[in-house]
């Protein structure tokens, strides 16, 4: 649906900054997340884990746990559906091992009791039997000659002859020639980055209550980002018809893309059918960490040439990323995004989705373009300090714009990179002088967006109210964009629309919410809902009026004469007509069902100003700036709060969060006093700019904002943090202990 430029400009409701829907739920404590429901009689289940990095199942006996007082079922693979293929197996091989236990933590069994006690108590009863196996978990290391093999068969037609097993997935893209583009350099640096993996950090761990009867038909109530995936996900693993299990999103405490997946619903299915009662499940903290998708850490190696005047005149890059046990990790989105901020005549990008025995990786906002921002940024940075260029004026030189051949393939429509370039220019920020020992960070950072199914409705009640239902879960403030849209469109108060997320009963079936399509594709169908209500409002005004149908438009809420050849009415507000419907034709709703294929791209440019103890290494981030085209900003607030949650997980990912693993393959720091997430008290005032270039493929002109922010912060810290230290730092997290051997290495020569 292409931009009105009707809407353009002259909101009355989009752009301003009402109160959140949910927010006097939430701050009372009446909203109900993922292990707040109850039923009557309900059960509680644990899960039994593997030990073992990589293990062979050679037997399971849980007769001790089911002669314990209390439990009333134990669930193992057998419990599952049997036959099945492709994603769906790589699935049901996640959330309960068959014949082999894949990384430390993997289910091997669950137990349901009428007690968590119980539950935990007979979990320890259960006695597994184990073949240990060589283990794997760091992505070289797996794709190296000797590495185990640890799963035969894994890779698919993409990858090349002669690759290591354990390599299941290959991309190439670009175009030009880059042997011919470097030699037209005047300076060309290659240079090795590696990240680590990190959790998404939700303080919600995930949780899930199931009943599943003897005639096949279930209910579900858990907290994820994508109901209707989840009954698809589950109805294939139980085996069962899809339609005869509902499934119930909760308010969610924090996902991040790390509740786009499902890791527990299944098992709470299984044991709710073997015992015939409700099942509720909730998962550990340890057991998020280990179970639960991180993203994929890295290995990259990046080669980029620069003219003296800042030209680029070629990029190449080879992207390998681990995903656990399983393939997906995201190295497609990580080699497309890489370069696609710059318009380059010649570049190359490859990607190896390797796999290693670590938990299947999950969507972290914007899989994969944090770390191929991290890496080309990095040598973008060291290229303009040595040929002493502005960081901005370069990028401002090769930045892509309307027109230009992205580096994987299309062609960009209208976008904002350049006014993100010349907004984060201006910015008092980027002038600022800085105190000794501190240094400056430029980044900038790239995302598709997406569109993806979706179904609305938007039923108007007797005194002209609405009420709205959508099926893609609240994750950033949603419920409060669709309110301000459809009463930009009925011409009603922001206040008069209740936004209800339906359940997979009642609406057809909606994508997840990830891809920052939510705003976009769910915004779309609302205004186009709400069109749909507007226009059998008119034909209401029109038959009372005796007038024909398009002789009547909607304006501030009210029915009116399109023109004075239409006749002379008073306007016709809309609790008017409705007040009336059910004499005049019955209930007035609006529908709209598609799916959205104009979710524009977007661009953010960061920056960062940081701090460095050359005794401690300790690295304090003490000024940010983003700079992000949101298209349209729906709600400002929710936008800025986007931008800068974007930016303190950046924070996090580049200064201390990382999975650590031992030389036994098991993970060292599954709990938040190891695993170390940003605190208030390391955090600087975040600054927000939000630019607005409006995205053609949606009426108001919205691009998606919850991705892109922490896409750029990766790098805008290292280049930051490697001013300040006087070292190139290559590596993440960041940490004091590898700043301080950096700055050894240097002194060493």
């Amino acid at each position: 649906m292409a931009l009105d430029d009707r809407k353009t400009s002259g909101f009355t409701q989009v752009g301003t900054r009402p109160n959140r829907p949910d927010g006097l739920d939430k701050v009372t404590g009446r909203a109900r997340f993922g292990a707040d429901v109850t039923a009557p009689g309900m059960l509680f289940a644990t899960i039994v884990r593997s030990p073992h990095a990589h293990a062979r199942i050679k037997k399971i006996d849980s007769s001790k746990a089911e002669a314990l007082a209390g439990v009333k079922g134990v669930v193992t693979r057998a419990d599952f559906a049997t036959g099945l293929t492709g994603e769906n197996w790589n699935i049901l091989e996640n959330v309960m091992a068959g014949d082999t236990a894949l990384y430390d933590g993997h289910a091997v069994a669950a137990v349901a009791a009428t007690s968590a006690l119980i539950a935990r108590d007979a979990a320890k009863l259960i006695e597994v039997e184990y073949e240990i196996l060589p283990h794997v978990t760091d992505v070289d290391a797996a794709m190296a000659d000797n590495a185990p093999v640890i799963r035969e068969g894994a890779a698919d037609k993409s990858v090349p002859e002669g690759m290591h097993p354990n390599v299941v997935r290959y991309h190439e893209s670009g175009h030009g020639d880059v042997d011919a583009g470097f030699a037209e350099a005047d300076l060309v640096i290659e240079d090795h980055f590696r990240t680590e993996a990190t959790h998404q950090g939700y303080i919600e761990p995930h949780a899930c209550l199931a009943t599943l009867g003897g005639d096949g038909k279930g209910e579900l109530w858990c907290c994820t980002q994508g109901h209707w995936n989840v009954q698809k996900i589950c109805a294939a693993l139980l085996g069962i018809e899809t339609a005869n299990l509902r499934v119930t999103a909760s308010e969610i405490g924090g996902g991040f893309g790390g509740k786009t997946a499902v890791f527990i619903e299944p098992v709470a299915l299984a044991l709710a059918r073997k015992t015939n009662k409700p099942v509720k499940l909730v998962m550990p903290r340890p057991d998020v960490f280990k179970a639960t998708g991180p993203t994929a850490s890295t290995s990259m190696d990046i080669k980029i040439g620069m003219k003296k005047d800042g030209t680029i005149t070629a990029a190449q890059g080879v992207f390998r990323l681990q995903g656990g046990a399983f393939p997906g990790a995201p190295m497609e989105f990580t080699a497309m995004c890489a370069f696609a901020p710059y318009a380059l005549k010649h570049v190359h990008q490859v990607g190896y989705d390797v796999i290693t025995n670590r938990p299947k990786q999950a969507a972290y906002r914007a899989p994969g373009s944090p770390m191929a921002a991290f890496a080309v940024e990095s040598v973008i940075d060291e290229l303009c300090r040595k040929l002493e260029l502005d960081p901005i004026e370069t990028r401002l030189k090769n930045a892509s714009k309307k027109g230009t051949k992205a580096s994987f393939g299309p062609m960009f429509d209208q976008i904002g990179l350049v006014e993100t370039l010349e907004a984060a220019k201006a910015h008092p920020h980027y002038s600022a002088p800085l105190k000794p020992g501190q240094g400056r960070g430029i980044s900038c950072g790239f995302w598709f967006n997406h569109g993806g199914e979706t179904a609305v409705t938007l039923a108007l009640s007797e005194d002209g109210t609405a009420q709205l239902a959508v099926g893609t879960p609240d994750i950033g403030g949603s419920r409060a964009s669709m309110a301000l849209m459809a009463a930009e469109e009925l011409g009603i108060p922001y206040e008069n629309i209740r936004v209800t997320i339906a359940d997979t009963a009642t609406l057809g079936y909606n994508e997840v919410s990830h891809g920052s399509r939510v705003t976009y594709a769910s915004g779309l169908a609302t205004i186009e809902a709400a069109r749909d209500a507007v226009g059998k409002l008119c034909a209401r005004a029109a038959a009372k009026w005796g007038i024909p149908e398009d002789a009547v438009k909607w304006e501030n809420g009210c029915a009116v004469p399109s023109g004075p050849n239409a006749g002379d009415f008073d306007p016709m507000p809309i609790a008017e007509i409705t007040k009336r419907m059910g004499a005049t034709g019955g209930p007035i709703v609006g529908h709209f069902e598609a799916t959205p294929e104009g979710a524009g791209v977007s661009f953010a440019t960061h920056i960062v100003d940081a701090e460095v103890d050359p005794e401690t290494g300790k690295t304090s981030v003490v000024r940010y700036t983003v700079v992000q085209d949101a298209g349209k900003a729906i709600h400002p607030t929710y936008v800025e709060g986007q931008y800068q949650g974007g930016a303190a997980q950046g924070i996090g990912w580049a200064l201390n969060e990382e999975y650590i693993y031992g030389d036994d393959g098991r993970l060292q720091n599954a709990v938040f006093l190891d695993y170390r997430i940003p605190v208030a008290s390391d955090l600087p005032m975040i600054d927000t700019v939000i630019v607005e270039v409006p995205n053609p493929g949606h009426p108001y002109g919205v691009r998606g904002v919850g991705e892109t922010s922490i896409c750029p912060p990766l790098a805008a810290i290292a280049n930051a943090v490697s001013a300040a230290a006087g070292v190139r730092l290559r590596e993440l997290p960041m940490s004091p202990p590898r700043i301080l051997a950096a700055l050894e290495r240097q002194r060493d020569g």
